[in-house]
């Protein structure tokens, strides 16, 4: 049983695939919160700015088998050149994505991104990896195509990371949570500028912005 929050088509907004057009599929649940407002304070990630409880989003419900899900996932996809592309999210997408599910996109045509807190092992044949670490949770995963770090973390410094072995490294601005303008989060602005000044002393790092929120879309 696969439990989905939301599953969407919209445009990637962040890293190395900015731009790209995309099937979201947003998994239920979390290993290191548990989605509610109450207990944020005490997660080991209280900064998440996603709704991964239950399954009531926009195209999400529970799906029986991985034929289910990726036959759903792709009728989401337009009748348009280019190939299908499905970034697996939460939540945790680690905590449910496994093989037969992977096989099934792949059947499907669909290449497989992932984003994860890299706390969990990855599963084989997955396209694109991004681990995006949060705070002391231990990461397990050594080797990834991107590593998107959200900044600052004081338990999650940029250097704690650079034994991961990448092919690009990105840091994102932590927002404030509740805030989905970014011109009017103070938060976002200021840590705008301190990870601009990172990276620019540490040029192995590149600035990623959350493009979808700029525009303006899902």
């Amino acid at each position: 049983m696969y439990r989905v929050k939301e599953a969407f088509y919209t445009l990637q907004g962040e890293g190395a695939q900015a731009g790209r057009a995309a099937v979201f599929c947003r998994f239920s649940k979390c290993n290191l919160w548990n989605g509610r407002e109450q207990d944020r304070e005490s997660a080991v990630c209280n900064f998440c700015d996603t709704d991964f409880v239950g399954t009531d989003g926009q195209n999400g419900g529970r799906f029986a088998t991985a034929d289910e899900l990726a036959d759903h996932i792709r009728r989401l996809w337009p009748d348009a050149p280019g190939r299908p592309y499905v970034v697996c999210t939460g939540g945790e997408p680690l905590l449910q994505l496994d093989d037969a599910l992977i096989a099934a996109f792949h059947a499907r045509g669909f290449e497989v991104g992932v984003e994860t807190n890299g706390t969990l092992p990855a599963p084989a044949g997955i396209d694109w990896l991004c681990v995006s670490p949060k705070a002391d949770a231990e990461v397990v995963i050594r080797q990834c195509d991107e590593l998107k770090l959200v900044f600052p973390q004081p338990l999650a410094p940029p250097e704690r990371f650079e034994g991961i072995a990448a092919s690009h490294y990105f840091l994102s601005p932590m927002a404030t949570p509740t805030v989905t303008e970014p011109e009017l989060d103070p938060v976002r602005q200021r840590n705008t500028r301190l990870a601009t000044d990172y990276c620019l002393a540490h040029p192995r790092w590149r600035l990623t912005l959350q493009m979808h929120k700029i525009i303006g879309i899902d």
